[in-house]
């Protein structure tokens, strides 16, 4: 007797912030949590349920345990500016229906995009601003339909959309959940909220060539941000833009092709190259400036440690003798680290480290002296009895990495004619399309979370946790002053994607929906399953001082094997 298909039930018991009830199968997420808050919805952009985020729109047909999100949430942050994306995309098509854009990269709370072969002036930015704020008074529904794979790829073929359809090829899923405003399909990689009167606070803001989109912080959520101009990070926004020019990669169906047609060997050998051209002029730099005090900052995972290194081979090759210095090595005893507000120790404040020490050794290794450096024990939480003798040789530099490096508390105490500033960040410019960005901190993560896990023994739940609080000391302390810096360098390789996909895959998907963190497991996993695998023999071709060694290993300069 042949099996007969499970039915879906009548009912379903559906959970809401300690209140629960039984509902028909099919309500949508927002017509339960409506009624199971007393109509309490305001603020709400999307609903998690057991690792995954859904639409407030989507239909429930089995029981569920929901929780909202709203913009104070990092999820409900990029729903937003996901919905948002759309709702611009909707209205450039509307107006410009020939004009085809490529959304770059974020700066401040808002997005930079380009148009692909032109220009945008003040007037254009300001018709699509208008004809946006349009379709918001509409309050226009985002409408969700499940289609094949097949017919996505050909309706994005059939409308001169062909990043879309080259990366949907790659989807292991056949089915694919396609959102419409008005005429208009798009795929977006995740929710969206349930119509476009929901996003009423945002600007657009001309930035020749191209527009930024500003959003809300998450301090302010009723008003668009202010717009903070950061010119030397969109200068090396548009430098490595200019690389995936020369590299021929500008989205992940590049790189895949890369894989397919055997010329990853090449592509790395390309882009570790230019890596090191850019480094090698940033020593001619220091050396024209004569700077004796090289200050290296930026945030966690951007591989600070391996760049300073690098920079000192390119400073030997100039016949300068640099001597290298961390700032970790200069934290307080562990009991007189600042508290943070859970109460645990912050590692992330400036003031967790001995800066009046830090400033004396300087002093001293700049008149000549042979000074005793510390080093600090992390198990321990506090400086280890031995210390490393240092001396500055005539030719130096000093070399002083750490996330503080550029802090006013620390400059102030040194000679500002003799310093030179750079801010070290992985800047991503491989999209998954021209619509879909991918972002800064999800591969920084990714970086971290391999490191975590190869190195420090560390599961990637345990990464995954402790990284709202790494995000927010950045937000505080580093990115204020990157601006301050006389150069930027990207240390991201437009080939590491796959290959930290090597060695994170299989770390997230171990992840249970169960658990807090499932829901940037899902995330991360959602567009690294578009790359191609690489083959093992592909991973000789990394040079030992990489930067992406840092994080997969076999680095030269601290082989921790």
């Amino acid at each position: 007797m042949k099996p007969q298909p499970e039915q879906a039930p009548a009912t379903i018991r559906i959970a809401y912030h300690g209140q629960n009830a039984t509902f028909p199968a099919g309500i949508s997420a927002l017509a339960a949590i409506r009624q199971l808050s007393g109509g309490q919805t305001e603020g709400l952009l999307c609903a998690m349920n057991g690792g995954v985020c859904l639409d407030l729109n989507a239909p429930l047909e089995q029981s569920a345990e929901l929780e909202g999100l709203t913009y104070q949430d990092e999820e409900g942050r990029r729903v937003y500016e996901r919905s948002l994306r759309f709702l611009l995309l909707l209205a450039m098509h509307r107006l410009f229906p020939e004009m085809r854009v490529r959304i770059l990269n974020s700066i401040g709370y808002g997005v930079y995009l380009r148009a692909l072969g032109t220009e945008m002036d003040h007037a254009t930015v300001h018709a699509v601003e208008a004809e946006m704020r349009r379709l918001v008074r509409e309050d226009l529904p985002f409408e969700k339909e499940v289609w094949t794979r097949e017919q996505a790829i050909a309706y994005f073929g059939n409308h001169n959309y062909p990043d879309k359809a080259e990366i949907l090829a790659y989807r292991p899923e056949e089915t694919i959940p396609m959102y419409r405003i008005g005429t208009m399909w798009e795929y977006f990689y995740g929710a969206m909220v349930p119509s476009t009167g929901y996003l009423t606070h945002f600007a657009l803001w001309p930035h020749f060539p191209g527009m930024v989109v500003r959003m809300p912080s998450p301090a302010v959520p009723d008003r668009p941000a202010a717009y903070q101009p950061r010119p030397k990070h969109l200068r090396v926004f548009n430098e490595s833009q200019e690389w995936c020019a020369i590299l021929g990669a500008s989205n992940i169906a590049d790189v895949n092709h890369m894989i397919e047609q055997k010329k990853m060997r090449e592509f790395i050998r390309v882009n570790e190259a230019l890596h090191d051209k850019s480094i090698a002029h940033i020593a001619d730099e220091i050396v024209t400036r004569n700077a004796m005090i090289v200050l290296i900052f930026g945030p966690t995972s951007s591989g600070k440690t391996t760049f300073a290194h690098r920079l000192a081979v390119h400073l030997q090759v100039l016949g300068k003798r640099p001597q290298l210095v961390s700032l970790d090595d200069f934290y307080k005893s562990r009991d007189d680290v600042p508290l943070g507000l859970d109460g645990m120790p912050d590692l992330e404040n400036v003031e967790a480290l001995d800066i009046s020490h830090l400033s004396d050794c300087i002093e001293r290794l700049l008149s000549g002296q042979t000074v005793n450096m510390p080093r600090f024990d992390f198990i321990a939480g506090t400086r280890k009895p031995e210390t490393t003798p240092m001396v500055l040789a005539g030719n130096g530099p000093l070399i002083l990495e750490g996330i503080h490096a550029l802090n006013d508390r620390v400059t102030c105490e040194l000679p500002e004619q003799l310093t030179y500033g750079v801010y070290v960040s992985a800047l991503p410019c491989i999209n998954l399309d021209n619509h879909n960005r991918i972002r800064t901190t999800d591969v920084r993560l990714l970086r971290r979370i391999t490191r975590d896990a190869r190195f420090r023994g560390t599961a990637p739940e345990k990464t995954i946790d402790m990284w709202p609080n790494v995000r927010a000391g950045e937000e505080k302390w580093i990115f204020p002053n990157q601006e301050k810096a006389d150069v930027m360098f990207n240390t991201s390789l437009h080939y590491e994607l796959p290959i930290l996909k090597r060695a994170s895959f299989d770390l997230l998907s171990r992840i249970p929906p169960s658990m807090p963190e499932a829901l940037v497991a899902h995330r991360l996993l959602k567009f690294l399953q578009y790359f191609l695998p690489v083959e093992d023999a592909v991973l000789d071709e990394i040079p030992p001082l990489s930067i992406l060694r840092e994080f997969i290993g076999e680095c030269t300069f601290y082989d921790r094997h």
